[in-house]
């Protein structure tokens, strides 16, 4: 199972110009993806993300075992001084390009695992092949955007969970970005549930199930 989250504003912002993103999302929220994060075998972020943001990637407000941390990062361009690579509080698995030397030294925690590039990055079937024959098969893709949106694009999630606070940023990184359509026929209408998290929306979209007439 793939799902994949994503917190935003009402106008589909990630973050703002300058990539400024804490919290666009209220304590609820957060809390939500932790219990997320605890219910998964692997939480998946981009090297974008985990060198903008450096995030720790662990449950800590919710009680639950620790998940997989896995960083994507096919040019090997996150440095070795991140706290993922560094901090042990949860093992962590680095998958770079074939043919690419990561940075280092890092900690004892972390496994590294080269991967075959397709078009500049990884083909999203391939990194979740990866996992599941280390027998991570619940996997939470967290971020950022444009790895939410090339999982998404390649059909390989089950649910994404859209958390949308009532904010309006005006300018800023989308949350979504997929390759144009022509007419909304080719939008994808996934079956989809609302919850309130606090002062957020949640949409849980289940990608899985055949939307009916």
């Amino acid at each position: 199972m793939a799902v994949a989250q994503l917190g935003q504003s009402l106008d589909g912002r990630i973050a703002t110009e300058s990539g400024h993103s804490h919290y666009i999302n209220g304590l609820e929220s957060r809390i939500h993806l932790h219990r997320l994060r605890a219910l998964m075998q692997a939480v998946v972020v981009g090297a974008g993300t985990a060198c903008e943001d450096d995030p720790q990637l662990t449950v800590r407000h919710v009680t639950g075992p620790q998940p997989v941390r896995v960083i994507l990062d096919p040019r090997g361009r996150v440095p070795g001084n991140l706290q993922l690579l560094q901090d042990a509080a949860a093992p962590t698995l680095h998958l770079h390009g074939e043919g690419v030397e990561p940075a280092g030294p890092v900690g004892g925690h972390v496994s590294r695992q080269a991967l075959p590039m397709r078009e500049g990055g990884f083909s999203p079937a391939a990194v979740l092949g990866a996992l599941a024959q280390r027998g991570l098969e619940r996997v939470l893709i967290e971020g950022g955007g444009i790895t939410v949106s090339r999982f998404l694009e390649a059909g390989v999630l089950d649910r994404l969970h859209l958390l949308v606070a009532p904010l309006l940023i005006g300018s800023g990184r989308p949350g979504l970005v997929m390759t144009p359509i022509t007419t909304l026929n080719e939008a994808l209408r996934p079956v989809a549930r609302t919850f309130r998290c606090g002062d957020d929306t949640l949409f849980d979209l289940d990608l899985a199930r055949p939307r009916g007439p």
